[in-house]
């Protein structure tokens, strides 16, 4: 049947991530041939996934667990249904804000198939990879919620009142519980189709609407540093399980890894303000200086980090103790630096 519309385009988010199990492909593929709507609307989330996944020909599912016929319940999965009732951007127009998530995502895409069978390797806090990316899950939730994406995911019975990251702690627990009971290859659908919503949204292609501030986790930062922020988490996670499953995880370009370097020190810089100051450089090719603290006074002290070592600090993969870096002054001012620094984590 080809005139099943509302029917087939509810499934239109699980075909462009590969998500769809065979019988509901052949109930899509020709109805697609003939209504020229929604095979408008199945180019555009086909575009974002090209960018998500790194494919070049725009198979559907090219970087997603699972691919098509793979099985997983999409219809539990409907993250994708709101964005694609309505006129999305085109891969090609996300903005610079929102490049290094979408780098990001597609990182974490092509690491998922050296996981299969190993969901269950202990990764980071208590969690083991399958959860790891629930967490992901749970993590990007705020944002979406925030612009708008209807995440399909179930809600939260948290009392009014609780402290923020009491709310954040039993939210995330309640996510991952709920992800254990799918297979991983359903979690990660859920989860690449939240990121595709999220690379959809229109705060994601027009840096004008990305400077709205909003508050998401606690930080009331504007819309496009939130889009770093999900960066940052996607790319410190993919690394936990690359470490998990030793295997090597490069870092962001350079130019994405100087976004996440430029707003954790835009954050260290307001938790340092009435510190000693100290004269804080990021070594690399494009070397960089901060005076962080009460820039009224003499500097107390040089420090210096790697890019990369300064984002794992931030992190929390780096302990101010073990983390290389270069000091001349005082010490102890440049060590309230690092200290600070490892305090930001909440990964």
């Amino acid at each position: 049947m080809t005139n099943d519309h509302d029917g087939v385009r509810e499934l239109l988010a699980a075909w462009a991530v590969g998500a769809l199990p065979p019988g509901d492909l052949r109930r899509v593929t020709p109805h697609l041939a003939a209504c020229p709507s929604c095979a408008a609307e199945a180019e555009r989330l086909r575009d974002t996934v090209r960018l998500l996944d790194g494919s070049a020909d725009g198979r559907p599912g090219g970087g997603v667990a699972g691919g098509p016929g793979g099985g997983v319940d999409a219809g539990a999965d409907g993250v994708l249904s709101l964005a694609l009732r309505s006129r999305r951007p085109r891969a090609a127009e996300i903005a610079h804000h929102a490049a290094p998530y979408a780098a990001a995502v597609a990182g974490l895409q092509a690491l998922v198939p050296e996981v299969e069978g190993r969901w269950g390797v202990p990764v980071v806090h208590d969690w083991d990879a399958h959860a790891t990316v629930a967490h992901l899950v749970a993590a990007d939730e705020h944002l979406a919620v925030c612009l708008g994406v209807d995440t399909g995911l179930p809600v939260s019975h948290i009392p009014d009142g609780i402290p923020a990251g009491d709310a954040w702690a039993r939210r995330t627990a309640d996510v991952i519980a709920h992800e254990h009971r799918r297979t991983p290859a359903q979690t990660v659908a859920t989860w690449a189709a939240q990121a595709a919503a999220l690379l959809a949204t229109p705060e994601a292609a027009d840096p004008e609407l990305a400077a709205r501030p909003v508050t998401v986790l606690g930080l009331r930062l504007p819309v496009a540093d939130h889009f770093v922020i999900r960066a940052f988490e996607a790319w410190i996670h993919t690394d936990d399980i690359g470490r998990a499953l030793a295997l090597p995880v490069p870092p962001p370009p350079a130019e994405h890894l100087w976004s996440l370097v430029r707003l954790a020190v835009r954050i260290l810089g307001l938790a340092l303000h009435d510190a000693p100051p100290v004269l804080f450089e990021v070594t690399g090719p494009t070397c960089t200086s901060w005076i962080l603290g009460d820039d009224t006074g003499p500097v107390h002290a040089e420090l210096s980090l790697d890019p990369v070592d300064f984002c794992l600090l931030v992190g929390g993969r780096h302990t101010p103790e073990e983390v290389p870096r270069a000091i001349t002054g005082d010490e102890s001012a440049a060590r309230n630096v690092l200290e600070r620094a490892a305090s930001l984590a909440w990964l």
